[in-house]
């Protein structure tokens, strides 16, 4: 395989000094026969890389910078296992995919650089949340924002049903018998006295250690809301014990594995989306303050002067706005040049590279929602 396909942003390739840098962006479709245009479309966004390629660099120099984009297009599989979106970065040392799961509009950049402001949008954590399948026997983690989500990834060696947390001898005696339930295991129980109290405590002690887990391994590190997905009942023994303060308060109620990911993704969003537009709203006040005090700009020049100097905090971007050129990494001064020609890139994503690598904060927004029409606005660090 010489390809990776990734899931993290940023990716070490984004900082390292190689090039050309090739940029790929394209819709893609989960379903037939939508999907069978996709290769074709692929093909047609190959060619416009090669005659990208073909005005600075030498034939012999291109095999093997394209060799993993020529692999691809012939992959079947490949195109049979796609979402809604595509994003390739490639060098002659290494090429990594991201698949997405939102649409991107078609776009192919060779240059110095990678164009990575689509894929900022799409990672930064602005609307971004965490979604907790949970039933009295297992659970599972989702990272989602509002065009969908997936699920996390754990250790192998973590804890994530009753049994494994409680041990197979303390439960079997409750859980064989007296019980009917919902799709994803999720048990109902009557009578039999005691041992019903029994079960409750187990869910409790599961419960608790699923709110511990979820808490310190996930929520602390990301900060990100924590949407609960369970039945009403396991609702309200969960808010009980959690110590979770990232957990909102409303939640979605029934079985996990009853809901589709579109209804998930629609409900999630109803939920996340008054706290997505509160932070938007207190970034752009941020930097209304910020310029009041002359400690904020909207001037693409002394934005990127500024930024040389370490001193941007935050950049907020207009999304779908490209500025072609580039920006000179010795002076900082901006050139400005064609999209096309692999000398050039997109100024605003040179600049949003650059204040990534300074470990500043990049936030991309849609026109609406921009507080000036330049493109940008920056909150500087004093």
């Amino acid at each position: 395989m010489i390809y990776e396909i990734v899931k993290e942003f940023p990716n070490d390739i984004i900082f390292e000094k190689v090039d050309p840098c090739i940029s790929l962006y394209q819709p893609t479709h989960r379903h037939s026969p939508e999907n069978k245009q996709d290769p074709i479309v692929f093909k047609n966004l190959i060619r416009e890389i090669e005659n990208s390629l073909k005005q600075k660099y030498r034939k012999n120099d291109l095999k093997s910078v394209m060799k993993p984009f020529y692999q691809i297009e012939e992959e079947k599989g490949f195109w049979n296992n796609t979402l809604d979106g595509l994003a390739i970065f490639a060098n002659p040392n290494k090429c990594i995919i991201y698949k997405l799961y939102r649409p991107v509009q078609e776009l192919v950049v060779v240059a110095d650089s990678f164009h990575i402001k689509p894929l900022i949008r799409i990672f930064q954590s602005v609307d971004k949340y965490h979604l907790l399948g949970l039933s009295s026997n297992n659970f599972t983690l989702y990272e989602g924002n509002r065009h969908g989500f997936e699920e996390i990834e754990m250790d192998p060696e973590a804890y994530r049903t009753m049994e494994e947390v409680l041990g197979k001898q303390h439960t079997d005696s409750f859980l064989t018998h007296g019980s009917y339930g919902d799709t994803c295991g999720s048990a109902m129980y009557h009578g039999h006295g005691g041992k019903k109290d029994e079960i409750e405590k187990d869910i409790e002690k599961f419960f608790r250690y699923v709110d511990r887990f979820v808490l310190e391994n996930y929520s602390k590190p990301s900060k990100l809301p924590l949407i609960l997905v369970s039945l009403k009942e396991h609702h309200n023994i969960f808010k009980k014990i959690s110590h979770n303060s990232y957990l909102m308060e409303e939640g979605i109620k029934g079985s996990y594995d009853s809901f589709d990911m579109e209804q998930l993704t629609e409900k999630a969003w109803e939920i996340i989306e008054p706290i997505y537009l509160e932070k938007t709203q207190n970034l752009v006040n941020s930097f209304e303050n910020a310029k009041a005090n002359s400690s904020g700009s909207d001037d693409l020049a002394q934005i990127t002067s500024t930024t040389f100097e370490n001193r941007v905090e935050t950049l907020l971007i207009e999304a779908g706005k490209i500025i072609p050129g580039k920006i000179d990494s010795n002076t900082g001064k901006i050139e400005s040049g064609n999209i096309k020609d692999p000398d050039f890139d997109d100024v605003l994503d040179d600049l949003a590279e650059l204040i990534l690598k300074k470990r500043g904060e990049v936030v991309v927004l849609p026109k609406d929602k921009m507080p000036r029409n330049t493109g940008v606005a920056a909150i500087y660090r004093y």
